[in-house]
C-alpha cells in the first residue's frame, strides 16, 4: 500500500508541475503585473528617507555614577559597552531631546523625534554612532550635529567624570536610505508568482474532468478499462461527423453533403421551376411529354 500511495503522490506532483507549465503565461503575466504594481507603489506613494550619522567617543577614565565608581581601560570592552548603553539612554531622554528640538528649531513631538534617532556601539568599541532618519537630508544632518554638540555637556552634567568627544560630524546624505526600488519590485514579483501558482494549483485540484485514459489507468490500476469513447468533435481532423475531413466531410476528396434542413421548401422550389419550364416549352413538346 505504501508503494502504491508513493507512486500516486509522485504522479500527482508530476501532473501538478505539468499544469503549472501549461499555464506559464499566467505565471509570467502575474509576475509582471505585481512587479510593476510594487514599483509604482514604491515610486509614487512611499516617501524617500535619508540618514545622517555622527560618531562620538567615550574616553577611558575613572568615573563615578552616583555613589558607585568604576574604571574603564582599553582592554575592558565589556565595561565600555555598558557605558555606551548608559549614554544612549541619556541621549533619548526627554530632557535631552527637548533641548535638541529648541536648538534645531524642530516641530516634532518628543515621540516623533525619538523615533527618528537611533544609536548603537560600533563593533563593540568605545565609539558609538548616532543615526538620524528624516525625509529631508538637510534636516537629518542638522539634527545629528545638534545631538553631537549638546550630548557631551548633557552627559557630563549627569555622569560625574565622564568624557565624551566628537569623532566625526554628520554630513548631508547624497543618496536615499530607503525605500529600495529593486528590493520592493522583486518582492512584488515573488508575491505575484506565489499567488498565481496557488490559483493554478487550486483550479487544477478542483477540476474533476477526466481528460485521458492514462489518468484512469494510473489512478485506478486495479479497475480494468472496458472501453474508450473517441472524441468525434474535438479532434483536429474531425469535421463534426465520423471520419477525417479533407476539404469537407468524409474521406479523400469526396465531400459529403449534409441533408437539407428544409426539404419542403426545396421541393416546392423545384416544382415551381418545373412549372415555369413547362410554360416556356411549345405545346407540341408538352403533348409529347404528356
Amino acid at each position: 500500500m505504501k508503494t502504491k500511495n508513493t507512486v500516486m503522490e509522485e504522479i500527482d506532483l508530476l501532473e501538478l508541475a505539468k499544469a503549472l507549465v501549461r499555464r506559464w503565461w499566467a505565471l509570467v503575466l502575474a509576475v509582471v503585473i505585481f512587479g510593476m504594481a510594487a514599483f509604482g507603489y514604491t515610486y509614487f506613494l512611499i516617501d524617500p528617507l535619508y540618514k545622517s550619522s555622527a560618531l562620538l567617543y567615550v574616553n577611558n577614565s575613572d568615573i563615578s555614577l552616583g555613589s558607585t565608581s568604576f574604571s574603564i581601560s582599553s582592554a575592558d570592552l565589556t565595561a565600555a559597552q555598558k557605558l555606551v548603553n548608559t549614554y544612549i539612554v541619556i541621549l533619548k531622554s526627554r530632557t535631552a531631546l527637548n533641548e535638541v528640538k529648541s536648538r534645531a528649531n524642530l516641530d516634532y513631538s518628543y515621540e516623533e523625534l525619538k523615533g527618528m534617532i537611533s544609536a548603537a556601539p560600533v563593533n563593540s568599541t568605545e565609539v558609538f554612532e548616532v543615526v538620524v532618519t528624516s525625509k529631508d537630508p538637510a534636516e537629518a544632518e542638522r539634527i545629528a550635529n545638534t545631538i553631537a554638540s549638546i550630548l557631551p555637556d548633557k552627559i557630563s552634567d549627569i555622569v560625574s567624570g565622564s568624557d565624551v568627544r566628537i569623532v566625526d560630524y554628520a554630513v548631508i546624505a547624497s543618496h536615499r536610505s530607503s525605500p529600495s526600488y529593486t528590493r520592493n519590485t522583486a518582492i512584488g514579483m515573488i508575491i505575484g508568482l506565489i499567488i498565481s501558482a496557488i490559483v493554478i494549483i487550486i483550479a487544477y485540484l478542483m477540476d474533476d474532468n477526466i481528460r485521458s485514459e492514462d489518468y484512469l489507468t494510473q489512478t485506478y490500476p486495479d479497475i480494468p478499462l472496458l472501453a474508450v469513447i473517441p472524441d468525434m468533435v474535438g479532434s483536429k481532423h474531425s469535421g463534426g461527423y465520423y471520419g477525417y475531413r479533407y476539404g469537407g466531410y468524409g474521406y479523400g476528396d469526396y465531400e459529403y453533403q449534409r441533408p437539407s434542413k428544409k426539404p419542403k421548401e426545396e421541393t416546392a422550389k423545384k416544382e415551381e421551376i418545373s412549372a415555369q419550364v413547362d410554360k416556356s416549352l411549345p405545346k407540341q413538346s408538352q403533348n409529347k411529354r404528356a
